[in-house]
Protein backbone atom coordinates (compact mmCIF):
# COMPACT_ATOMS: atom_id res chain seq x y z
CA UNK A 1 0.00 0.00 0.00
CA UNK A 2 1.77 3.24 -1.49
CA UNK A 3 -0.98 6.21 -1.01
CA UNK A 4 -1.26 9.52 1.12
CA UNK A 5 -4.49 10.00 4.01
CA UNK A 6 -5.85 13.53 4.35
CA UNK A 7 -6.28 14.20 7.90
CA UNK A 8 -7.20 18.10 7.10
CA UNK A 9 -7.68 20.49 4.51
CA UNK A 10 -8.45 23.90 6.37
CA UNK A 11 -6.06 27.09 6.80
CA UNK A 12 -6.08 29.04 9.93
CA UNK A 13 -9.14 27.02 11.93
CA UNK A 14 -11.33 23.99 10.64
CA UNK A 15 -14.42 24.60 9.27
CA UNK A 16 -17.36 22.49 10.60
CA UNK A 17 -16.71 18.56 10.26
CA UNK A 18 -13.33 19.57 8.95
CA UNK A 19 -10.06 20.43 10.01
CA UNK A 20 -6.39 22.28 9.78
CA UNK A 21 -3.49 20.68 8.14
CA UNK A 22 -2.32 17.14 8.16
CA UNK A 23 -1.53 13.96 5.76
CA UNK A 24 -0.81 10.54 6.38
CA UNK A 25 1.43 8.61 4.55
CA UNK A 26 1.50 5.03 4.16
CA UNK A 27 4.51 3.68 2.39
CA UNK A 28 4.61 -0.63 2.54
CA UNK A 29 3.66 -0.46 5.85
CA UNK A 30 5.94 2.20 6.76
CA UNK A 31 3.75 5.65 8.33
CA UNK A 32 4.76 8.91 7.91
CA UNK A 33 2.78 11.87 9.26
CA UNK A 34 2.87 15.58 7.53
CA UNK A 35 1.84 18.21 9.83
CA UNK A 36 -0.90 18.15 12.88
CA UNK A 37 -3.13 21.12 12.98
CA UNK A 38 -6.40 21.37 15.03
CA UNK A 39 -8.46 18.66 14.56
CA UNK A 40 -6.39 15.83 12.73
CA UNK A 41 -5.46 13.57 15.89
CA UNK A 42 -8.79 12.01 16.15
CA UNK A 43 -8.56 11.28 12.05
CA UNK A 44 -4.79 10.01 12.47
CA UNK A 45 -6.51 7.77 15.17
CA UNK A 46 -9.40 6.83 13.27
CA UNK A 47 -7.00 5.87 10.61
CA UNK A 48 -4.65 4.06 12.25
CA UNK A 49 -6.31 2.85 15.54
CA UNK A 50 -2.98 2.43 17.18
CA UNK A 51 -2.09 5.70 16.61
CA UNK A 52 1.43 4.07 16.12
CA UNK A 53 3.93 6.66 13.75
CA UNK A 54 7.24 6.20 12.05
CA UNK A 55 8.28 9.28 11.46
CA UNK A 56 6.63 12.77 11.82
CA UNK A 57 7.62 15.56 9.82
CA UNK A 58 6.16 19.36 10.52
CA UNK A 59 6.28 22.68 8.14
CA UNK A 60 6.23 25.37 10.79
CA UNK A 61 5.02 26.14 13.97
CA UNK A 62 1.61 27.87 13.45
CA UNK A 63 -0.81 25.96 15.75
CA UNK A 64 -3.27 25.08 12.25
CA UNK A 65 0.38 23.13 11.64
CA UNK A 66 1.25 21.48 14.48
CA UNK A 67 -0.97 21.95 17.55
CA UNK A 68 -2.12 17.87 17.54
CA UNK A 69 1.23 17.16 17.33
CA UNK A 70 0.91 17.95 21.23
CA UNK A 71 -2.01 15.39 21.59
CA UNK A 72 0.26 12.76 20.30
CA UNK A 73 3.16 13.61 22.62
CA UNK A 74 0.12 12.96 25.42
CA UNK A 75 -1.32 10.03 23.89
CA UNK A 76 2.84 8.54 24.37
CA UNK A 77 3.56 10.20 27.26
CA UNK A 78 0.37 9.11 29.76
CA UNK A 79 -1.20 6.02 27.30
CA UNK A 80 1.02 3.53 28.59
CA UNK A 81 2.86 2.81 25.37
CA UNK A 82 6.48 1.61 25.91
CA UNK A 83 7.90 2.51 21.98
CA UNK A 84 10.84 4.24 20.92
CA UNK A 85 11.18 7.85 20.80
CA UNK A 86 9.53 9.22 17.35
CA UNK A 87 11.79 10.70 14.99
CA UNK A 88 10.27 14.28 14.52
CA UNK A 89 11.36 16.15 11.68
CA UNK A 90 10.82 20.14 12.12
CA UNK A 91 12.08 23.80 12.56
CA UNK A 92 13.04 24.63 16.09
CA UNK A 93 10.17 27.00 16.69
CA UNK A 94 7.77 23.90 16.81
CA UNK A 95 9.23 22.52 20.32
CA UNK A 96 9.41 26.25 21.14
CA UNK A 97 5.94 26.75 20.71
CA UNK A 98 4.51 23.64 21.61
CA UNK A 99 6.40 23.38 24.81
CA UNK A 100 4.64 26.44 26.44
CA UNK A 101 1.43 23.99 26.38
CA UNK A 102 3.19 21.97 29.11
CA UNK A 103 6.66 23.60 30.23
CA UNK A 104 6.69 20.98 33.08
CA UNK A 105 7.36 17.86 30.69
CA UNK A 106 10.26 17.51 28.05
CA UNK A 107 8.79 17.16 24.55
CA UNK A 108 11.89 15.24 23.69
CA UNK A 109 10.83 12.43 26.03
CA UNK A 110 8.58 11.34 23.40
CA UNK A 111 10.37 12.70 20.18
CA UNK A 112 13.91 12.37 18.70
CA UNK A 113 14.16 15.52 17.32
CA UNK A 114 15.65 16.44 14.02
CA UNK A 115 15.88 19.93 12.64
CA UNK A 116 14.80 21.85 9.64
CA UNK A 117 15.51 22.41 7.03
CA UNK A 118 17.83 19.37 5.98
CA UNK A 119 18.12 15.87 4.72
CA UNK A 120 17.40 12.52 5.82
CA UNK A 121 16.75 8.85 5.32
CA UNK A 122 13.52 8.13 7.02
CA UNK A 123 12.42 5.06 6.41
CA UNK A 124 12.00 4.51 2.81
CA UNK A 125 12.59 7.79 1.98
CA UNK A 126 15.43 10.46 0.95
CA UNK A 127 13.39 13.59 3.20
CA UNK A 128 14.23 16.90 1.92
CA UNK A 129 13.37 20.24 3.84
CA UNK A 130 13.67 23.13 1.73
CA UNK A 131 13.50 27.13 3.40
CA UNK A 132 9.74 28.74 2.38
CA UNK A 133 8.57 32.26 2.52
CA UNK A 134 6.55 32.89 5.53
CA UNK A 135 5.55 34.64 8.57
CA UNK A 136 7.51 32.17 10.53
CA UNK A 137 10.23 29.48 9.50
CA UNK A 138 8.43 27.27 7.51
CA UNK A 139 9.94 24.05 5.68
CA UNK A 140 8.66 22.46 2.28
CA UNK A 141 9.49 18.80 2.46
CA UNK A 142 9.73 16.37 -0.78
CA UNK A 143 9.93 12.56 0.11
CA UNK A 144 11.73 10.52 -2.56
CA UNK A 145 11.25 7.00 -2.70
CA UNK A 146 13.45 5.39 -6.00
CA UNK A 147 11.71 7.43 -8.71
CA UNK A 148 8.74 8.20 -7.17
CA UNK A 149 8.50 11.74 -5.19
CA UNK A 150 5.57 13.13 -3.03
CA UNK A 151 6.38 17.53 -1.92
CA UNK A 152 4.05 19.91 0.51
CA UNK A 153 4.73 23.10 0.61
CA UNK A 154 3.27 24.06 3.88
CA UNK A 155 2.26 27.59 3.92
CA UNK A 156 4.26 29.62 1.70
CA UNK A 157 4.29 32.54 -0.84
CA UNK A 158 5.45 31.96 -4.24
CA UNK A 159 9.10 31.31 -4.78
CA UNK A 160 11.52 30.07 -7.01
CA UNK A 161 12.25 27.29 -5.01
CA UNK A 162 9.00 25.76 -5.12
CA UNK A 163 10.20 24.38 -8.74
CA UNK A 164 12.46 22.99 -7.19
CA UNK A 165 10.55 21.15 -3.98
CA UNK A 166 7.85 19.92 -6.71
CA UNK A 167 10.13 18.72 -9.34
CA UNK A 168 8.76 16.06 -10.92
CA UNK A 169 6.52 14.88 -8.15
CA UNK A 170 3.78 12.24 -8.56
CA UNK A 171 1.84 14.52 -6.23
CA UNK A 172 2.45 17.88 -5.41
CA UNK A 173 0.46 19.35 -2.11
CA UNK A 174 0.48 22.80 -2.58
CA UNK A 175 -1.46 25.78 -0.68
CA UNK A 176 -4.05 27.72 -1.70
CA UNK A 177 -5.27 29.84 0.59
CA UNK A 178 -6.56 32.69 -1.53
CA UNK A 179 -7.07 35.00 1.41
CA UNK A 180 -8.34 38.37 0.06
CA UNK A 181 -5.48 41.07 0.10
CA UNK A 182 -2.67 38.95 -0.36
CA UNK A 183 -1.56 39.95 -3.65
CA UNK A 184 -1.35 43.49 -3.13
CA UNK A 185 1.14 42.72 0.08
CA UNK A 186 4.87 43.43 -0.62
CA UNK A 187 6.36 40.74 1.20
CA UNK A 188 4.19 37.27 -0.22
CA UNK A 189 3.67 34.64 2.59
CA UNK A 190 0.57 32.39 1.14
CA UNK A 191 -0.28 31.80 -2.08
CA UNK A 192 -3.70 31.93 -4.35
CA UNK A 193 -5.12 28.51 -6.26
CA UNK A 194 -4.00 30.04 -9.68
CA UNK A 195 -0.53 30.52 -8.31
CA UNK A 196 -0.29 27.04 -6.85
CA UNK A 197 -1.26 26.01 -10.48
CA UNK A 198 1.52 27.95 -11.86
CA UNK A 199 4.16 26.41 -9.76
CA UNK A 200 3.27 22.71 -10.03
CA UNK A 201 3.46 23.36 -14.08
CA UNK A 202 7.09 25.05 -12.81
CA UNK A 203 8.01 21.93 -11.02
CA UNK A 204 6.65 19.59 -13.98
CA UNK A 205 4.50 17.84 -11.32
CA UNK A 206 1.84 14.76 -12.32
CA UNK A 207 -0.71 15.55 -10.78
CA UNK A 208 -1.18 18.90 -8.13
CA UNK A 209 -3.61 18.71 -4.44
CA UNK A 210 -4.76 22.03 -3.30
CA UNK A 211 -4.89 22.39 0.69
CA UNK A 212 -4.87 25.02 3.58
CA UNK A 213 -8.36 26.35 2.12
CA UNK A 214 -9.38 29.57 3.65
CA UNK A 215 -12.53 29.14 5.65
CA UNK A 216 -15.78 29.45 3.94
CA UNK A 217 -13.90 29.77 0.41
CA UNK A 218 -15.27 28.13 -2.75
CA UNK A 219 -13.50 25.23 -3.61
CA UNK A 220 -14.48 24.86 -6.78
CA UNK A 221 -13.47 28.41 -7.85
CA UNK A 222 -9.98 27.49 -6.43
CA UNK A 223 -10.13 24.17 -8.76
CA UNK A 224 -10.96 26.11 -11.61
CA UNK A 225 -8.39 28.92 -11.00
CA UNK A 226 -5.45 26.13 -10.48
CA UNK A 227 -6.65 24.26 -13.95
CA UNK A 228 -6.46 27.35 -15.78
CA UNK A 229 -2.62 27.14 -14.88
CA UNK A 230 -2.03 23.27 -15.09
CA UNK A 231 -2.47 20.89 -17.59
CA UNK A 232 -2.21 17.94 -14.76
CA UNK A 233 -4.77 16.82 -13.15
CA UNK A 234 -5.88 18.72 -10.07
CA UNK A 235 -7.20 17.37 -6.44
CA UNK A 236 -8.57 19.71 -3.62
CA UNK A 237 -7.85 18.18 -0.28
CA UNK A 238 -10.82 16.66 1.66
CA UNK A 239 -10.95 14.51 5.02
CA UNK A 240 -10.61 11.11 4.36
CA UNK A 241 -9.77 11.47 0.62
CA UNK A 242 -7.46 8.82 -0.35
CA UNK A 243 -4.37 9.18 -2.99
CA UNK A 244 -2.67 6.26 -4.54
CA UNK A 245 1.18 7.21 -4.99
CA UNK A 246 3.14 5.60 -8.01
CA UNK A 247 1.80 4.32 -10.80
CA UNK A 248 -1.70 3.54 -11.22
Amino acid sequence: MRQVTVLGSCGAYPEPGRACSGFAIDWDGYRLVLDLGYATLPRLLAHWPDGAVDAVAITHEHPDHCVDLHGLFRMRLYGGKAEPRIPLYCPPGVLARLSGLEPDVDLEAVFDVHPLPGSYRVGPFELTGLPLPHFVDNAGIRLQAGEIALAYTGDTGPDAALAELGRDADLFIVEATDREGETLRSARNLMTSAEAGHWAKRAGARRLMLTHFWPGNDREVSLAAARAEFDGEVLAAEEGLVVALGPC
